[in-house]
């Protein structure tokens, strides 16, 4: 099964257009094979048949396995015409890709799978693959919740590991094997795992969730890559709020999130004085709620980080606690943070913008001066409307009474106002 998936929120197709195109692909792909060898041998696997099951809409990424040549398969359907690229084979792992163009004008793409088993020594991360049956194949996979199998033809329907449709019904994740065996071939399904639970509000069983509290160290260079551990983080980001929050408690209290961000674990217990009613950790994921789900990734890492330099600047004077100078703090901690987990110059440009500047809406009030307001706007650039968006969501998880409240809203309409004069 492939493990690419597109952040939630990423895809603004409307559910019933996708779906109609996923149908195409697979009656394309089904009238390609039929009457030929690969008939009744192919099946449909993964993340479709887990989303139908579900009733949740699902990306335009088919994964169908087969017992035989995934690449000779490729191959074949390229010829037929169905692939509008050449296939992208990899033929030391018997996988293969290839893209569908679909009547809605959606491409969707077909991951090609032979059923295999795999190996690991313990000086490589890269697999011994032999070729094996559907059962061996399934078994290998992260949870069983993505291990049912549909043949392409039949529609037969067939859950080998006997628990697929069960843990479907009970909500839970679990691994088809020992955990300690699934979270050695991969640590990144330790990720996976949490993000399963938070997007569909699932449990993750005990047995499970004890075999990841004792792997999380491997989840850390050279038994995984900062990149794909960043990409699965971002999918945990993109969550809807409550969601997002709950996958990013779940990281904390799974020892995953000191693995690769243990700069967020010191925001834990942080107490904060005046109106926050929070510690530094509790306000981020309480304000995290209150953006909409259609923010950006740049917004969302903003708000999540915008206070991670207050436990680095946390002073304490007759009870007073201050935090002088933790928004230059946080971004270069930020700067550091997305550096380690490879993000572009765009976006740690943008999220430490974001960071650096939290703190100018809050400090606006009637009286500026528009060159004041001007100055804002400049220093803000393309980040304006994130940055505002982020100071409302910051005062909502206060509370600050009425009176005292950042005027965020007024702001907006002077810079409204200006950008009409300036017109």
């Amino acid at each position: 099964m492939s493990d690419v998936e597109p952040a939630l929120g990423e895809n603004k197709t409307p559910p019933s257009i996708q779906d109609a195109a996923i149908e195409d692909a697979i009656h394309q792909l089904r009238e390609a094979t039929r009457g030929t060898p690969y008939e009744g041998r192919l099946y449909l696997v993964g993340g479709l048949l887990r989303d139908r099951e579900l009733g949740v809409p699902s990306s335009p990424d088919l994964d169908i396995v087969l017992e035989g040549d995934a690449v000779e398969l490729a191959y074949f359907l390229h010829k037929k015409g169905l692939s509008t690229h050449y296939p992208v084979v990899y033929p030391r792992f018997g996988t293969a890709r290839i893209t569908v163009a679909t009547a809605q004008g959606i491409d969707c793409t077909v991951e090609l799978v032979s059923a295999r088993a795999e190996s690991y020594h313990p000086e490589s991360r890269k697999p011994n693959v032999h070729l094996a049956s559907l059962r061996e194949d399934v078994f290998r996979r992260d949870f069983t919740i993505n291990t049912l199998l549909e043949n392409l033809h039949t529609g037969e329907r067939l859950d080998l590991t006997g628990m697929a449709m069960a843990d479907l019904r009970a909500k839970i994740i679990r691994t088809p094997l020992d955990p300690a065996i699934t979270f050695y071939d991969d640590p990144l399904r330790m990720l996976r795992a949490v993000r399963f639970a938070a997007r569909f509000d699932f449990e993750i069983e005990p047995k499970t969730r004890e075999g990841i509290m004792k792997d999380a160290y491997r989840l850390s260079p050279p038994a995984i890559s900062y990149e794909r551990i960043r990409d699965e983080f971002v999918k945990i980001v993109m969550l809807p709020g409550a969601k997002a929050r709950r996958g990013l408690q779940m990281l904390l209290e799974l020892n995953l999130l000191s693995q690769f961000l243990p700069e967020m674990v010191k925001m834990v217990g942080c107490r904060q004085g005046g109106w926050h009613r929070y510690d530094v950790w509790e306000h981020t994921l309480v304000a995290l709620e209150c953006l909409p789900e259609s923010a950006g990734l740049a917004l969302r890492l903003g708000l999540l980080w915008h206070d991670i330099g207050k436990p680095q600047t946390r002073t304490e004077v007759d009870g007073q606690v201050h935090f002088y100078g933790h928004a230059n703090v946080g971004a270069e901690m930020v700067h550091r943070i997305m550096r380690r987990l490879k993000f572009s110059n765009e976006e740690i440009e943008a999220v430490t913008t974001l960071v650096r500047l939290h703190m100018r809406p809050g400090e606006y009030r009637s009286d500026w001066s528009d060159a004041a307001v001007k100055r804002l706007i400049r220093e803000c650039g393309p980040y304006l409307e994130d940055l505002l968006t982020l100071a409302e969501c910051d005062v909502a998880a206060t509370v600050v009474p009425e009176q005292a409240r950042a005027d965020i809203a007024g702001l907006r309409a002077r810079i409204a106002q200006l950008n009409a004069d300036s017109v």
